[in-house]
């Protein structure tokens, strides 16, 4: 293979640096989807999490926006590196050299001395694909060349599909068979070779059958990610018949009738959703919290409340016990309508069964009173759970001074911020930022320069403090 130039060794660092900080917030994403960190909700009062079927926007995790500013986009390489990133022309020129299924494939791919992004990725599988050309030479190069794509879940499962484009399941399997081995999971797009728009039922079964046995022979990662993707597809196709097939032919579990409830949510069908939580029962797969709490979003969404409150009823008469993200649905659908006096009842008997509210919990109710013009119960709120729930009071003053300083109460917002560092509160760092160069630019100097003094006092202090909680 010939040795890259000093502008692409340059290319290729910037390239995995920044590829490494996605793949962190990916990782962190695929084992906490639910975090109880303040970017997970937004602030908007409508966690993403508690609330599928009204933003099902994937949170990012704050990892995320830690590291943006260390990521070279495609447009920052082009320019300060000449044109490394791959262009459609020489996309094109890939798949002529694939075609031609050339002795020296490799070292002609290496003389294009190009970075390959993902979007041009998938375009040059569209065309291998729809020609029915083996991308697997290429892949086994593109994994030296390019060796951060090696862990892309997206990428691997493209070649996949790509086996299965040419009914060449030996192959699948020896590659299922190494990605099994370096833990790589796959995603709906392995499966795009499936028959989707057939009418006959039949010849699509038994694609699925052949898929999941080979799947079933490989195991490990490749088994359990496969099957979860392959049902997760055939839901976004709104083809349940299917999705339920892919079950009965390998096993019935809570978390796959979740993916059929909460995509029948998403389409509003929540009579369909209430009838698959009865089915579940009756193959004696009983529904989690999860599973009511999809159906309960979706009824509270389409404005069928007493819907919602009879099937909370119904999870504790089927010991099925609500956690904080069910209080957290109705809490958030009270404030959504301004009934903060409803919200904090169910609050109240939240915190009385000893369920500690989630952070979006407090984020609704304080921009509830906020949204009501009532901040000062939004301030008596914070303080009576200062003590009770200390880890959500940092986010939550925080939270109170960066509405006020949005509302132009730059005073208050200085008073917040110096009364939680006073109780041992660090503050989110870009709020205090932002009051700070406010009191500057309006002259009131002497109130910047004390709440500066005391931030950088309150740092010296606690210099080994936790991270802060970021606000967006």
């Amino acid at each position: 293979m010939s040795k890259p130039s000093n502008c692409s060794l340059s290319l290729r660092f910037w390239r995995l640096y920044s590829l490494s900080t996605d793949g962190f917030s990916s990782f962190y994403s695929q084992i906490n989807p639910c975090s109880q960190s303040s970017s997970s909700f937004g602030f908007n009062g409508l966690p993403v999490c508690a609330f599928p079927i009204l933003n099902f926007q994937a949170s990012k995790c704050s990892s995320q926006s830690c590291f943006r500013s260390y990521s070279a986009s495609s447009y920052e390489l082009s320019t300060c590196y000449g044109t490394p990133i791959s262009t459609q022309k020489q996309v094109s020129e890939i798949v002529n050299l694939i075609r031609s299924d050339r002795d020296d494939l490799e070292s002609k791919l290496d003389s294009l001395d190009i970075i390959l992004s993902l979007p041009p990725f998938k375009d040059l599988f569209e065309v291998l694909n729809r020609e029915k050309l083996c991308a697997l030479r290429f892949f086994r190069w593109l994994k030296s060349w390019q060796p951060e794509w090696n862990r892309k879940y997206d990428v691997c499962s493209l070649v996949i599909a790509n086996c299965g484009h040419l009914d060449d399941y030996d192959a699948m399997k020896c590659i299922l068979e190494e990605f099994k081995q370096n833990g790589i999971c796959l995603t709906s797009k392995a499966f795009g070779f499936l028959p989707i728009t057939m009418t006959d039922e039949t010849v699509m079964r038994k694609s699925i059958k052949r898929l999941v046995c080979l799947l079933h022979e490989v195991g490990g990662s490749c088994y359990s990610s496969g099957i979860h993707s392959l049902i997760r597809m055939y839901c976004s196709f709104g083809l349940f018949g299917m999705a339920k097939f892919v079950m009965e032919s390998t096993e019935r579990k809570i978390s796959y009738y979740n993916l059929l409830i909460l995509e029948m949510c998403r389409r509003s069908n929540s009579k369909g959703a209430r009838k698959m939580l009865a089915e579940m029962r009756e193959e004696g797969c009983d529904p989690s919290a999860q599973s009511y709490n999809y159906v309960i979003s979706s009824l509270l969404k389409n404005g069928e409340n007493a819907d919602a409150h009879k099937l909370f009823q119904e999870m504790q008469e089927k010991d099925c016990p609500p956690n904080a993200l069910t209080f957290e649905i109705f809490i958030c659908n009270a404030c959504k309508n301004g009934n903060l006096d409803i919200a904090m009842h169910i609050l109240d008997g939240m915190v009385a069964l000893n369920i500690e509210p989630r952070l979006g919990t407090h984020a609704a109710v304080i921009k509830g009173y906020f949204k009501l013009q009532q901040d000062g119960e939004a301030y008596k709120y914070i303080v009576n759970f200062v003590d009770k729930f200390k880890f959500s009071s940092n986010m939550n003053y925080s939270l109170l001074a960066r509405l006020h300083h949005k509302g132009g109460n730059l005073v208050v917002a200085h008073d917040i911020l110096s009364e939680m560092m006073s109780k041992g509160f660090r503050p989110n760092f870009n709020v205090y930022w932002k009051v700070l160069k406010k009191l500057k630019k309006s002259s009131q100097e002497e109130m910047a320069i004390h709440l500066q003094r005391q931030f950088l006092k309150f740092e010296s202090k606690n210099s080994t403090g936790g991270d802060v909680l970021p606000l967006q």
